[in-house]
């Protein structure tokens, strides 16, 4: 007995019923056309992580994105089902998700992105990246190894991807042929440092009904239940996040490093003015020198540290590259140089499956920025970088936070 055989819907309009008699009896909205999406450009998402971030994250999917499923550990009273979730892990099961927002605290950001994209789910993630320097290359390598599609949610750089005077000075420094580099960027303010502090003496509290605090704090530790440490002001605590330098720091840092093309390296040498830092609470600080190795300089300055507390330092103004500090010949080389190729958004990446624009290995380098200086705050000293073997050199202490013990049973 002859198998039959499955006609697909290519065939059937190359089929023996005429063009008209297809178009009265399929939907126009199926064979796509002039203002309707063709089912192939059309995907299933989740949200993974649904406070105040989690719309706004959703939405960065683009606009051929179902929403098909929430996720949060605060729907602890809605069992796991077609649409409402509390273990990201059975969301990853479903075979009908393309791709998911992840938008919780930054200590599960590695940890599901990673999971999502072993299960065949291309990933937009809110920034920060990572809570600390190891998970963003663990999740760098895993973009690469299951050839996924992940976009860290900031789109900083390709404002200035498009423009001349960012693109010049991207190719002036690609080229490698400004040594050494005296270009300095300061930012001042911003960040975010005093309202994102975190609460030294907090008393426990009952856990809400609602959640469940044991898959809130997953690979951190299991602390008592304090309303401060949940929502939006986590950010105050190294446990989920690093205080308001790595909730804005991406955001401000993501373009800078695209323009000053270091999206393949991190800085050598970080020195922080601050006073002693807590164990579990961000707090304030002054400013941090991040110097890279071909002498290229980012100051961060929080602006909110007592002026008659506070050292100034040598640089008092932001300072870039231009033509000028070139030779001739180099300039001639720079002139020749094709310019870089436009940076790809989200939704274009996972319809034409190219490299989107802020991609995992690029993303892991700029909150590297981040944590070096956060590190750098909580031990109190200079610390010096191996950006290629992304380490700390000659400071045990320093290095461990690096890369982090994670909770059993959770793990890179």
């Amino acid at each position: 007995m002859q198998k039959s055989k499955r006609v697909t819907r290519r065939q059937f309009l190359k089929g023996s019923v005429g063009a008209a008699a297809v178009f009265t009896i399929v939907p126009r909205h199926v064979l796509g056309g002039s203002g309707q999406t063709p089912p192939s450009e059309k995907f299933g998402g989740a949200l993974i992580g649904c406070g105040g971030r989690g719309n706004g994250t959703f939405g960065g999917l683009g606009p051929n994105v179902e929403k098909l499923a929430i996720c949060d550990v605060k729907f602890v009273k809605h069992a796991d089902n077609k649409k409402v979730y509390r273990d990201f892990r059975r969301v990853l099961e479903r075979k009908d998700i393309d791709v998911v927002a992840i938008a919780t605290p930054p200590h599960w950001h590695a940890l599901i992105s990673i999971a999502a994209m072993e299960a065949g789910k291309d990933v937009l993630c809110e920034k920060p990246m990572t809570r600390f320097i190891a998970e963003g290359r663990a999740v760098a390598e895993a973009e690469k190894r299951y050839n996924r599609i992940f976009q860290i949610g900031t789109f900083g750089r390709f404002g200035r991807s498009k423009n001349q005077g960012d693109i010049l000075t991207h190719k002036i420094m690609k080229s490698g042929l400004l040594k050494p580099c005296k270009a300095v960027h300061i930012k001042r303010g911003g960040l975010k440092v005093r309202e994102w502090s975190g609460m030294v003496n907090a008393q426990p509290k009952p856990i809400p009904d609602s959640l469940d605090w044991d898959m809130y704090c997953g690979p951190s530790p299991l602390r008592p239940f304090h309303p401060h440490r949940f929502g939006g002001t986590h950010r105050g605590y190294w446990d989920y996040e690093g205080g308001g330098l790595t909730d804005m720091g991406q955001h401000h840092f993501d373009p800078v490093q695209w323009t000053f093309a270091k999206d393949d390296t991190s800085p050598v040498e970080i020195e922080a003015f601050a006073p002693p830092a807590h164990p579990e609470a961000c707090g304030m600080w002054g400013y941090v020198e991040l110097k890279y190795a071909d002498g290229f300089t980012i100051v961060m300055d929080s602006t909110e540290w007592p002026e008659n507390k506070k050292p100034s330092y040598n640089r008092k103004e932001s300072r870039g590259v231009s033509l000028s500090d070139l030779s001739e010949e180099d300039q001639k080389k720079i002139k020749e140089m094709p310019d870089p190729e436009p940076l790809v958004g989200f939704p274009e990446a996972i319809r034409t499956r190219k490299q989107a624009g802020g991609h995992a290995a690029a993303s892991t380098r700029c909150v590297t920025l981040m944590h070096l200086a956060n590190i750098a705050i909580r031990t109190g000293r200079k610390i010096h970088y191996d950006p290629v073997k992304e380490e700390i050199i000659g400071d045990e202490e320093a290095n461990r936070l690096v890369n982090q013990p994670m909770r059993a049973p959770w793990h890179l």
